[in-house]
């Protein structure tokens, strides 16, 4: 079975840009060999801010071969780039390294860019005969930085292909050359499996008759239960005793309660842990996991103050090509709605409530849709 990997690692912008494209490059030249380079860089819509372009083509006239106004998606307002990738006026077309440094040293200051990403690609972290990855990207690595209200965002990202066995406890390790870039990336942050279906995607030097993706007639009967599951969901949720009852969005707000719910990770530890739900927090949201005896993966995705004092939760079940979301209602009256936390007191309601939707979750909706799936593989974990 051919898995794609995406692993993310922990970029800073205070580290400059070209350096951190050159300690990648030169990774890959001692240990896949030189890679393939793609490149876009883009101004911002519309003209809304000083075009960096301007002054790159400026500087580096050859650069104009390159030069596309495209939508950045369909439909949407034709944005000027400089790229050498899908729909260029130059596919393909390679430019200098060393001239894509001196560029990149110059970001922001020199050349005021609002999106540069540049994406290293080599044969060694696996071709794709058919559809790309995610997002439509090819295997290598990615290297972004871009304008955002609170100052430049870079990114360091990764795409790569194993081939899983199934009966194996652990995915085979990257070969060591892979390993090596990987290495140079960073600290790693997380990283994401992706089962590939069909024979689409290859490993360099992989051989043998391994299965090519996730069985479709155990997923055919996965999309069933849940499709049946989804449609019944109000009148599921009905069944559910709530601990507690709530007030209504409108009438909470109509309150004008003013106050905060102080620290909210005690409270789920309490309720959640005894479920086997382990619980990692960041700014304004929290992620709960447990591992089912079917090697599926439950999680509990919460937004808990990202941009108000409010509540809005998913119950997301993960399997070998599937993957299932469902709202994760407060009360029976709040089924998609953002609800109003409030004080220590009603963050506490507020959370045994979700203890006892999930609970009804994890006894009903998990062993159905285990028995359609059955097992997934020991090493499948849809991010780590």
């Amino acid at each position: 079975m051919r898995v794609a990997l995406f692993t993310t690692f922990r970029a800073s912008r205070k580290d400059p840009l070209a350096g951190e494209l050159e300690r990648i490059h030169a990774a890959f030249l001692a240990g896949p060999g030189a890679p393939a380079v793609r490149f876009v860089m883009a101004d911002a819509p519309m003209g809304l801010m000083t075009s960096g372009l301007d002054r790159v083509l400026k500087r580096f006239p050859q650069m104009k071969q390159f030069l596309a106004e495209l939508p950045p998606y369909p439909g949407g307002p034709p944005i000027r780039q400089i790229r050498n990738g899908p729909m260029s006026p130059a596919p393909g077309e390679q430019m200098d390294f060393a001239t894509l440094v001196e560029i990149a040293t110059g970001v922001p200051r020199s050349f005021p860019i609002h999106n540069i990403a540049i994406h290293f690609q080599h044969p060694a972290f696996g071709e794709m005969d058919g559809p790309m990855l995610i997002g439509g990207i090819a295997p290598g690595v990615i290297v972004s930085d871009s304008w955002w209200v609170n100052g430049r965002q870079r990114s360091v990202s990764a795409y790569t292909i194993v081939e899983g066995d199934q009966a194996s406890k652990k995915l085979p390790p990257l070969p060591e050359p892979v390993a090596s870039v990987l290495a140079a990336c960073g600290k790693v942050k997380s990283t994401t499996q992706v089962p590939l279906a069909g024979p689409a995607a290859t490993l360099a030097g992989a051989t043998g008759d391994a299965p090519t993706g996730p069985d479709p007639e155990a997923l055919r009967k996965v999309s069933e239960v849940i499709g049946d599951y989804k449609a019944r969901y109000a009148e599921i949720l009905e069944q559910i005793a709530f601990p507690h009852e709530l007030p209504t969005t409108m009438e909470v707000l109509r309150s004008r309660i003013g106050l905060t719910s102080g620290p909210k990770k005690p409270a789920l530890q309490k309720v959640f842990k005894p479920l086997g739900y382990d619980c990692k927090g960041e700014s304004g949201t929290f992620t709960l996991r447990r591992r089912t005896a079917g090697n599926l993966t439950v999680e509990l995705s919460l937004d808990v103050g990202t941009w108000s004092n409010s509540y809005l939760g998913h119950y997301k079940l993960h399997g070998l090509g599937f993957r299932t979301v469902l709202a994760l209602p407060v009360a029976k009256h709040a089924l998609r709605a953002q609800y109003p936390i409030g004080d220590a007191e009603r963050w506490q309601k507020i959370v045994e409530n979700l203890g006892a939707v999930v609970a009804h979750l994890d006894r009903t909706l998990v062993p159905d849709v285990e028995k359609a799936a059955g097992p997934s593989p020991d090493w499948y974990t849809p991010e780590s």
